[in-house]
C-alpha cells in the first residue's frame, strides 16, 4: 500500500441530492488503487482560515475513470464550502486513509443510518455473498435506488413515511432479517444499538464510527473510542478512530 499524500484532484461534478446532501465525483488518479469500502478521504478548504481538513468517507470508486465518489451533509462553514464546487474546480485532498470493511460472511446485514449510508454503497458493491441493507433516515431519503442495485433494501423512517417507522433495529425485526456479518455505519446510538443487537443474536459485526478528527491521519491523538484492548500506542484502553479504525470489529470496541 502506498503512502497517503496531500495533492490538489480535479472536481468532476457536485449535485444537491436532497436538502443539504450533496454528491461529490473527483478525478481521484492513482488514489483509487489502495481505496477501499469504508475508508475515506480529507479534503481542505480554499479558505486559509480553515486549516484543518474535513473527513468525508468515500462513497463510490470508479477504478475505470480514476475517480471515487464522496456524499456529504452541509454541517458547518467547511462542507458549506465544498457544496459551492463546481466542475473543473480544484481542491487539496489527502487519502484513503484509515482501515476500511472487511469483506467476508455468507450471508451479510448492512445497515446504515443518516450520512453513515454512503460509505456502505461500495460495500454492497464489492461483496459477493447475499445481503441484506437496512436505511435509516430521519426523513428525507438519498442513495436508496443506489442500493436497489445490490441487494434487498428496507427502509426505516422516525416518522413512517418511508418504510417502517421506527429505528434501523425495528426495520431488522419487522422483516425478519437475519445474517452471518453485519456491516453498520452511522451515529454512536445507532451504532450502540447495533452492537447489542448482533451479541445478543450472536453476530459478528463490523462498525464504522464517526467522530470530528483534527489530523486523520492518526497523529494529534484528538479522535479516539474507548477499546476493550490496551492500544499500543497509547498504551490506555484507547483507539485512533482515524487510523486503527473507522472500522472496528464489534467486540474491540465500548460504546
Amino acid at each position: 500500500m502506498s503512502i497517503a499524500i496531500k495533492k490538489s484532484i480535479r472536481v468532476l461534478k457536485n449535485l444537491m441530492l436532497e436538502e443539504g446532501v450533496y454528491d461529490l465525483w473527483l478525478e481521484a488518479d492513482d488514489m483509487v488503487a489502495d481505496a477501499r469500502p469504508g475508508q475515506f478521504v480529507s479534503l481542505y478548504c480554499n479558505d486559509g482560515g480553515r486549516l484543518l481538513p474535513r473527513p468525508i468517507s468515500i462513497c463510490e470508486i470508479d477504478r475505470d475513470k480514476s475517480s471515487i465518489r464522496l456524499v456529504y451533509r452541509v454541517l458547518g462553514k467547511g462542507t458549506e464550502e465544498f457544496s459551492r464546487l463546481k466542475t473543473g474546480d480544484l481542491i487539496d485532498c489527502i487519502g484513503p486513509l484509515g482501515r476500511g470493511f472487511t469483506l467476508e460472511g455468507s450471508k451479510a446485514l448492512l445497515i446504515g443510518g443518516g450520512i453513515g449510508i454512503p460509505p456502505l454503497l461500495e460495500l454492497a458493491k464489492q461483496l459477493s455473498c447475499e445481503k441484506d441493507i437496512v436505511l435509516g433516515y430521519r426523513d428525507l431519503t438519498f442513495l436508496e435506488n443506489d442500493f436497489k442495485k445490490y441487494g434487498n433494501v428496507y427502509i426505516s423512517t422516525e416518522d413512517g413515511s418511508i418504510g417502517t417507522k421506527g429505528n434501523v433495529i425495528d426495520a431488522i425485526k419487522a422483516n425478519n432479517l437475519t445474517a452471518d456479518i453485519i456491516y453498520a455505519c452511522g451515529p454512536t446510538p445507532m451504532l450502540k444499538g447495533v452492537k447489542e443487537y448482533a451479541e445478543v443474536n450472536h453476530i459478528k459485526a463490523q462498525l464504522s464510527l464517526e467522530e470530528r478528527m483534527a489530523c486523520g491521519i492518526g497523529a494529534c491523538l484528538a479522535c479516539v473510542c474507548q477499546s476493550t484492548e490496551v492500544d499500543h500506542h497509547t498504551n490506555v484502553h484507547n483507539k485512533r478512530i482515524c487510523k486503527e479504525g473507522p472500522v472496528f470489529y464489534a467486540d474491540e470496541i465500548v460504546l
